[in-house]
């Protein structure tokens, strides 16, 4: 399996409902805030629910393939994110921790069992399963209460971005005005040619709790460019979940 398939099955998911408010947009205007109060407000919008059960469709694009399938996604906060893919039979099963990212595919009979030393040959830096659910969740990968940030008014939001960026790869955070989640953050390592973008066009608001509608990542390496669209067809949280997985005996391993 290449790599940019385990990228993909790594950046599924977010999530609606029929009876959830849209947000997409706004026509306030961002006022003149510090850079700490801005983290401050977007800290206080975090994801608070325990788990996650959403269904989506996403859509993958790359020079090689073009192809859209429907996603199971299922999450206990800080514990273990769940996915399911489909395309008239099953796909692919994932199960990512702290400590593990496990895959296998009934389709191709194959399977991978590592860490998440793959994601820093993309990323430039090491990226491990807290900020990969922050991504997921809309929220900025990393702390912005932990580090001093500097702040703009850029297209009518706050670019948020750290005073000293880390040596590896630089970042940036827009943040909406109205609700303080992400419109969007990037991660770029010029050495390397790297760059990740990751927008949330809109967010839905269900039981006083905001998460993202649409996700849309962009992976670049080089001259390579990898595109996923994700849209969210329902959405549960603080539900009881169940998330089995075992990979199948006599399914080939993959070597990455």
């Amino acid at each position: 399996m290449k790599f940019h398939h385990c990228f993909l099955i790594f950046l599924l998911i977010l999530t609606s409902c029929k009876s959830s408010k849209n947000i997409t947009s706004s026509t306030i205007v961002a006022k003149n805030l510090s850079a700490r109060k801005v983290a401050k407000k977007h800290t206080a919008a975090n994801f608070t629910p325990n788990t996650v059960d959403a269904k989506l469709k996403v859509y993958y694009k790359d020079s090689k393939e073009d192809i859209g399938f429907s996603v199971k996604m299922k999450i206990k906060k800080d514990e273990v994110i769940w996915l399911k893919g489909s395309k008239f039979i099953t796909v692919f099963k994932a199960k990512i921790t702290p400590t593990k990212v496990s895959f296998y595919s009934p389709y191709k009979k194959n399977y991978f069992e590592g860490d998440f030393s793959m994601m820093k040959k993309l990323l430039g830096a090491d990226v491990d399963f807290y900020q990969l659910q922050n991504i997921l969740l809309g929220q900025a990968v990393l702390n912005v209460r932990k580090n001093k940030h500097v702040v703009e008014i850029s297209n009518n939001a706050y670019k948020l971005a750290p005073k000293s960026q880390p040596d590896l790869f630089h970042l940036f955070y827009m943040i909406n005005p109205v609700h303080f989640k992400l419109d969007k953050q990037s991660l770029t390592n010029k050495l390397k040619q790297q760059e990740l973008t990751i927008t949330y066009p809109g967010y839905i608001e269900k039981n006083k709790v905001l998460f993202p509608k649409e996700i849309k990542i962009i992976a670049k390496e080089q001259r390579k460019s990898t595109k996923i669209d994700i849209a969210v067809r329902s959405v549960l949280f603080d539900t009881k979940l169940k998330m089995p997985f075992t990979i199948p005996s006599g399914y080939k391993e993959i070597k990455l």
